[in-house]
């Protein structure tokens, strides 16, 4: 099924799953649809690269809404953010490695009350211990790319939705937009994941000109610079100016994605794509692709056995 999107090429896993952050405002369910079954009205970065990779995982994720609990990688990238965001409530003086350092376990309690998957994902103090040391060394790579006392963000984890005029719905968080006096937009984004290797750079910023275009579709202004950080190791930084031409683009890709999405869900054709992240994958053991058997397509309107995953859109 050919939808002239670019490839997906294979990444760290930490970069593949945002879980939970394309919901909607107040943790309401992401594309728009309630229970398992009902079509999705909305893409997020996230889904678009789950179809892109592999239709069977989409499928998976937004059709039959299959539970994926939080893994050690997804966890320690969700308290990096948070951390983050919240450093900037901090009077510009005060935000330091070592202010950033001390919210690490205040803010892991808070993330592990509002979530008992995360909460029940790391029991052993030991393996505490060596999950916070490892988000303590992707702040350090944070601080190593750039002084947050000189930055004071127009926007952190904002939510932004905007339709096209082919009527899709994107939708999606933002980690942070910086803005000049003059109205120069920035989009930044952190990773805690590996760096892309320079082939597969291209894919890596196809969620960066998805919220681009959201935002040039909302505010009528194109982002000067889309800035994706990268904080493993010694840290490096992924930056890109688009221009019109890349944004409408991005929008016929996203129009033909969202065509092929549409044709699959009226033909339940989600066919498996095998590749290098199969491994990885928590719906192996369902694959056709591997000896699986696929479950019955949720009908409908209706409850079915997976329940409901919001955010997964």
């Amino acid at each position: 099924m050919s939808v002239g999107c670019p490839t997906v090429a294979p990444v760290d896993l930490e970069n593949v799953v945002d879980v939970g952050r394309d919901q909607g405002p107040g943790g309401a369910a992401g594309a728009g649809f309630g229970v398992a079954g009902d079509p999705p009205s909305a893409l997020s970065p996230s889904r678009a690269a789950d179809f892109m990779t592999c239709p069977l995982l989409y499928r998976f994720r937004v059709i039959d809404r299959i539970p994926e609990p939080p893994t050690t990688a997804t966890a320690r990238g969700t308290l990096v953010h948070a951390v983050l965001e919240r450093l900037f409530d901090l009077p510009a003086a005060g935000r330091t490695p070592a202010a950033a350092a001390e919210m690490l376990v205040p803010e892991w309690s808070r993330l592990c009350a509002d979530d008992e998957l995360l909460a029940a994902l790391i029991t052993d103090d030991e393996e505490r211990t060596r999950f916070v040391a490892d988000a303590a060394a992707a702040l350090t790579g944070y601080f190593k790319l750039e002084d947050p006392r000189r930055l004071e963000p127009a926007e952190r984890e904002w939510y932004v939705e905007a339709e096209l005029s082919s009527g899709l719905r994107l939708r999606g968080y933002i980690d942070r937009v910086d803005a000049t006096p003059a109205g120069d937009l920035r989009i930044v984004d952190y990773k805690t994941g590996r760096v892309p290797l320079e082939a597969y750079e291209s894919s890596a910023l196809f969620q960066m000109k998805f919220y681009a275009l959201v935002i040039w579709r909302l505010r009528g202004v194109i982002p000067r610079l889309l800035q994706l950080m990268y904080l493993s190791g010694d840290g490096e930084v992924l930056r890109y100016s688009p221009d019109e031409a890349d944004l409408l683009a991005t929008e016929r890709k996203l129009n033909a994605l969202w065509a092929a999405i549409s044709r699959a869900r009226e033909t339940g054709d989600f066919r498996p794509r095998p590749g290098t992240l199969c491994d990885w994958c928590r719906h192996k053991a369902l694959c056709p692709a591997f000896g699986g058997t696929l479950p019955p397509m949720p009908a409908r309107g209706t409850s079915g056995a997976a329940g409901s995953l919001g955010g997964l859109n």
